[in-house]
């Protein structure tokens, strides 16, 4: 339960923020919070992430269903006693809900998160990315830590049949 919780406040906050873009700017405004790194800037998005696959709707709808299962599925059968793949896996769900819900009823992904680093404008995007990449992220130190754990394990039982 604890992880449906994080994926629903996460796409509350996603849903919240762009709701104020959406409510608040005009399409295209921006205003700079730091400047030449951050800005706030009203865009919207028909395709995935950069842009690609413009207009593809039917397509994001069945690859966010599957997704959305197989997140739901892993964190019913593998997260038990498993902290940081569950909070992970809940980054993901709330983050592809959060897009999923914009796809759906406005057609279109609204991003706001419009960052330059080191002067490369970096695609603009918004909390449901922000939330898939962090949840990304952690599953990948999870599946290092996993392994971690298994070469030593591995390691223990060898020295334990060579005595």
């Amino acid at each position: 339960m604890f992880y449906y919780i994080i994926a629903a406040v996460i796409i509350f906050l996603d849903q919240v923020t762009k709701w104020i873009i959406v409510k608040f700017m005009e399409l295209g405004e921006s205003i700079q919070v730091i400047e030449n790194f951050l800005y706030i800037t009203s865009h919207r998005n028909r395709g995935a992430a950069w842009g690609i696959l413009q207009g593809q709707m039917w397509f994001f709808y069945i690859i966010t269903i599957v997704v959305v299962i197989a997140l739901i599925y892993y964190m019913q059968k593998e997260a038990k006693g498993k902290m940081l793949l569950g909070v992970s896996l809940a980054f993901m769900l709330g983050g592809a809900i959060g897009n999923f819900i914009d796809r759906l009823f406005r057609k279109e992904v609204v991003d706001f998160v419009d960052t330059y680093i080191f002067s490369y404008n970096f695609p603009i995007f918004n909390v449901a990315d922000s939330a898939l990449v962090i949840g990304v992220g952690l599953l990948m130190i999870q599946m290092l830590k996993e392994e971690r754990e298994a070469k030593r394990t591995a390691y223990e039982q060898n020295r334990k049949n060579n005595r």
